[in-house]
């Protein structure tokens, strides 16, 4: 049983580092649900807290997914209007079925956002270039704590196989 609960949770793992990258997977959640699978298979002592706090963290990251790119817009010169189309940008290249559409989408929304409002392609691409950093930053973080929550399962594991031998 405990092998089965560690192959599923690993599968959770590698589906949640994947949906750091991957728009229509939420990364962080998957990861978090090896955590989930940990605490219900009795192979370690319940730590509610820690699902709890994680689960939180999760969350978290998720929402900042989203708000991140257009807050890099806005660092890097661009108005609301770059925001607001870095976003808008992001919901259409969610739904859209082109190669790249979760980063070309905030890039090209805040850039036409500029674009409209402004009318001038340096301050346009400047701020379209603070969403596309925005948006790297945010695989980054979800990254991070996808690979945090995979070292707390693994070593929840490790620490009660060193227990049984």
């Amino acid at each position: 049983m405990e092998i089965f609960i560690i192959v599923i949770g690993t599968l959770f793992i590698i589906l949640g580092i994947a949906g750091c990258v991957l728009p229509v997977l939420p990364g962080p959640h998957l990861a978090w649900l090896a955590l989930v699978l940990l605490q219900f298979s009795g192979i370690i002592p319940h730590d509610w807290d820690m699902v709890i706090a994680t689960f939180v963290v999760a969350t978290i990251v998720q929402i900042l997914d989203y708000i991140v790119p257009a807050l890099g817009t806005k660092k890097f010169g661009g108005t609301k209007y770059g925001m607001l189309g870095a976003m808008l940008g992001l919901v259409v290249g969610l739904i859209t079925p082109i190669p790249f559409g979760v980063i070309l989408g905030p890039f090209l929304g805040a850039l036409i956002g500029e674009m409209i409002h402004q009318n001038q392609s340096d301050k346009a691409l400047k701020a379209a270039m603070g969403s596309l950093i925005g948006f790297v930053f945010s695989v980054g973080l979800k990254l991070a704590v996808t690979i945090y929550f995979g070292y707390l399962f693994y070593e929840r594991i490790f620490q009660y196989w060193h227990e049984i031998f």
